[in-house]
């Protein structure tokens, strides 16, 4: 079977695998390593030249570190500062030294503990990103906590696989040395004198696939000039993105990239799982599961210890231990390198190996579960009570003070005109009030807080709440129990409109529908339509608009009804711009 066919065949078992996972909840990565497992030569023996199909698949790491080099933009690292030089600098001095303690108490020297540390302190970037980002949890504080973590280990690793292969020579250590920072020096004049004027006359020529090749062949030609220089690909391509983080085709770099970084990456996930020696595992099951179990056991403890001693507490800190407890690509990497350049011993590179894979391929379910877990047993939330706005005899109140509300308080603000605002969300409520605005917290459809918040003397409600069911139940209680209180609603969408006009409220502002005209009069100015046929067109269109809104609340809930009207409002629009004349050629 020839290697083609091999691909081919491991990524007709990642389309069967990967599916099932992520309907399993598990995770992308865990179906990709359990496919490699199932075809590799462990199992079912479909695929015999792992090495091979690793050496191909080690190019989803060198793009993965691309991309990481793209993201060490200056303004970005001075951002997060905290966790990266913070919580990510402690997670690996912990993480190695705790490592390095367990190594050489099962007899390891000194030298090789630390390495052995270092090499299992590494987390996986490409598995812990992707989980979270399935998760959606990458903006939240541990994921946030773990990005810059796991940016700072790669950093740390990029200096170390530069080091290993000058240390691993004898007589031609120092002249490796010098080689080595040479090439570093040629590749940093390189990307400022000679890639940046090379992008540029290639974007200049305005073909995409032209722009994609020059990507590649940047990522790819860097990363195999450091390895025919004994030094790691994956540092030649992290260099080449760093060199490239705060130009102007950041963005178009990595747009190009993400396809085959991505593909290529589950090939490596694959691959990993294939060379999981699970012959090791049988003839060894209580050493190779008590390792795995002990690796992810030490590096949560002082993940958790870095995170405590960075400042985060509760769930986050232990969030962000589970999350970097396993190993990482990393590993695989180091100590391939440390076996090439006799720093380690092959068998022991062989356990450490199987052990790494197994703690990879526990630490989706490990998240997921953890996740689930602290869900079932966080306590109830404790309610907050409502503010009870300040006796003021506002003339406006504005229920719901996000964006849309805002700008309706800073204009009366600057107008003088009293108002009092009502928010329902207490993150909201904190996050205004740092700006000295005048906040209360509470659910205007709760009758009792209207009429604390002055409803009865005021003049308007705006009713500019998020939730569509709120923004209904406020403007009918409004409605109810305050008839001289005038109400303006913010509609969401058409259907949200229609319960609101049933309700008498007039008039239904739709939030989008303003901004949309504007949009639409600037395009036909643009077009060359003079200024008055452009503002009479979009004047027509408002009103016809507004106009069929109110008829067809009358059949909303009639589908058939509601298609054949809203196809004659399109016609008797057209027949109105008809009128008008034909634009100009």
């Amino acid at each position: 079977m020839n290697l083609a066919t091999q691909v081919a065949l491991l990524l007709a078992a990642a389309v069967l695998a990967v599916p099932l996972f992520r309907r399993l909840k598990l995770g992308a990565v865990l179906g990709y390593l359990a496919a490699g497992i199932v075809v590799g030569p462990s199992v079912l023996g479909l695929i015999t030249n792992v090495g091979a199909i690793l050496n191909f698949a080690e190019f989803g790491v060198v793009l993965l570190l691309f991309v990481i080099g793209l993201e060490l933009q200056p303004s970005r690292l001075i951002a997060m500062r905290r966790t990266v030089f913070g919580v990510g600098l402690l997670q690996v001095a912990f993480s190695t030294a705790a490592l390095a303690l367990a190594a050489r108490a099962f007899g390891l020297g000194w030298g090789n503990a630390l390495l052995v540390g270092f090499a299992l302190s590494e987390s996986s970037t490409a598995l812990v990103l992707q989980v979270l980002a399935e998760r959606g949890e990458l903006p939240q504080h541990h994921g946030r906590a773990a990005f810059g973590t796991l940016l700072f280990q790669d950093v740390v690793a990029m200096a170390v696989l530069a080091a290993l292969p000058l240390m691993g020579g004898s007589g031609g250590s120092a002249r490796s040395w010098l080689v080595g920072l040479g090439l570093v020096a040629a590749v940093l004049a390189g990307g400022r004198y000679l890639l940046r004027p090379l992008l540029r006359v290639v974007a200049e020529s305005r073909l995409r696939e032209t722009f994609t090749a020059t990507a590649l062949l940047v990522v790819v030609g860097t990363a195999v000039l450091f390895q025919a220089a004994g030094l790691s690909m994956a540092l030649g391509a992290f260099i080449a993105g760093a060199l490239l983080a705060d130009s102007e085709y950041r963005h178009e770099l990595e747009a190009d990239i993400e396809p085959f970084k991505g593909l290529l990456l589950g090939l490596f996930f694959i691959a990993t799982g294939m060379s999981a020696n699970l012959a090791t595992l049988a003839e060894r099951p209580g050493t190779v599961l008590g390792l795995a179990a002990l690796l992810i056991l030490l590096k949560g403890a002082t993940g958790w210890l870095a995170a405590l001693a960075s400042g985060y507490r509760g769930v986050t800190a232990r969030r962000f231990a589970v999350e970097i407890a396993a190993g990482g690509e990393f590993a695989f990497v180091l100590l391939a390198l440390a076996t090439t350049t006799r720093l380690l011993d092959p068998e022991l590179a062989d356990l450490l190996v199987i052990v790494v894979t197994l703690s990879m391929i526990a630490a989706p379910p490990l998240i997921n579960g953890h996740a689930w877990l602290e869900a079932r047993l966080a306590p109830a939330p404790t309610p907050v009570p409502f503010d009870v706005p300040e006796a003021t005899e506002p003339r406006v109140i504005i229920a719901g003070f996000g964006r849309f509300g805002q700008v309706v308080g800073r204009v009366l603000r600057a107008k003088g005109i009293r108002f009092t605002a009502l928010e329902a969300s207490q993150a909201q409520v904190d996050f205004v009030r740092r700006f000295g605005n005048k906040l209360y917290y509470g659910d205007a459809s709760r009758l009792e807080l209207l009429a604390a918040a002055g409803a009865e003397q005021a003049e308007v409600l705006v009713v500019a709440i998020d939730d569509v069911e709120a923004s209904v139940r406020t403007a009918e209680l409004a409605r109810r129990h305050f008839p001289k209180l005038k109400v303006i609603a913010r509609a969401r969408n058409r259907q949200h409109a229609f319960r609101l006009i049933d309700l008498g409220i007039s008039p239904v502002v739709r939030e989008m529908f303003a901004a949309s005209l504007e949009v639409a009069h600037e395009t036909l100015l643009a077009l060359g339509v003079p200024a008055a046929e452009a503002k009479r067109s979009v004047k027509t269109f408002r009103a016809h608009d507004e106009r069929t809104l109110a008829e067809q609340s009358a059949f909303k809930e009639d589908q058939e009804k509601m298609i054949a009207a809203v196809k004659e409002s399109a016609a008797q629009l057209e027949r109105l711009f008809q009128s008008d004349g034909p634009p100009p050629g």
